[in-house]
């Protein structure tokens, strides 16, 4: 993966993450069938998680957290479910609150740091499973994970046998900033706040008076979402203070379980110049910054591609970690 490289109809970086989102096959062969389950969280909302099991109860249990307003049916969470019935393992794609097609209960929502929620999700998960887990987490669900590990130092490898983050954001002021700007403003911001926006306003109607509903529906960039929003319903000062306190990039240290951190140079999220170099991460982690591939697209193979390259190379990354 450190040397991926797109096929020759697919250049640059824009069309590497659009077209295999949208036209690329997941798999060859569709994934078996999710399972559903509702759990109920300690401050009374719930969050929907979607299982595939494995024939061998004792198998190992690979756990997906998707990025921003994705889902069990995203493009790569489909990819990495076909690969786990490859492998015999069980996959588990928990859903960010929000996430599963239902609106929570609760006023909070879900952020790029959600580092608690990402613990009381893999602590459930790994109570059922023999071992510890391998968990993955891309774009924004990359960036909690690895803020997860981090806060949990050396007790996470109890929970988790090693942890990758593909795509991730890890210096959020940086990636939010790039999003917000020329082509990535009026396509990929305009996209993300399509459905953001309407789910806030789901929730200011659940609890009327909880942001300035015409503040955001003036909200044009996703730095004015964070300020109106996820900032302040998530015990942030504001977007500056959450995109500072949330980001991975500077606790990438703190990690004491293996820990892959995947970013192509040509992600148009997360700007090249803002990657961490080997000297500022640590021992735990492993870096991929290979040229190609935007941002978790990863397309392989003749028109009109397949998105199997990323969960091959991440899985065997991981089962050799986990050994």
């Amino acid at each position: 993966m450190q040397q991926f490289q797109s096929p020759r109809w697919l250049p640059g970086g824009n069309l590497q993450t659009i077209w295999p989102a949208l036209f690329s096959r997941p798999a060859p062969a569709p994934p078996p069938a999710y399972r559903r389950e509702r759990w109920d969280t300690p401050d009374g909302d719930f969050v929907d998680v979607d299982f595939i099991d494995a024939p061998d109860p004792a198998a190992p249990r690979l756990v997906l957290f998707h990025g921003l307003e994705g889902s069990s049916g995203s493009h790569y969470a489909l990819a990495f479910a076909h690969r786990a019935a490859q492998l015999g393992w069980h996959y588990a794609v928990p859903h960010f609150r929000g996430c599963s097609g239902e609106l929570n209960r609760a006023p909070r929502a879900y952020h790029s740091g959600d580092h608690a929620e990402i613990g009381w999700m893999l602590g459930r998960l790994r109570a059922r499973c023999p071992a510890p887990l391998r968990a993955v987490g891309v774009s924004l669900g990359g960036n909690a994970l690895l803020r997860w590990a981090q806060e949990a130092g050396t007790t996470a490898g109890a929970t988790a046998a090693a942890v990758a983050a593909v795509c991730s954001p890890i210096d959020l002021a940086a990636g939010g900033h790039a999003i917000g700007r020329g082509f990535n403003r009026q396509v990929y911001t305009r996209m993300f706040l399509r459905t953001m926006k309407a789910k806030a306003l789901l929730k200011w109607q659940q609890h009327p008076g909880l942001f300035d509903r015409a503040r955001l529906r003036a909200a044009r960039t996703l730095y004015e979402f964070d300020n109106i929003f996820t900032a302040p319903l998530h015990g942030f000062r504001d977007t500056d203070d959450y995109w500072a306190r949330a980001s991975a990039k500077p606790q990438l240290p703190r990690i004491r379980i293996p820990a892959l951190v995947l970013n192509t140079l040509n992600d148009p999220f997360v700007p090249a110049d803002c990657l961490p170099a080997a000297h500022e991460v640590g021992r735990w982690v492993t870096l991929w910054q290979p040229a190609h591939g935007g941002h978790v697209g990863f397309a392989q193979g003749r028109f009109p591609g397949h998105v199997q390259t990323l969960p091959e190379a991440v899985c065997a990354w991981l089962q050799q970690q986990a050994g």
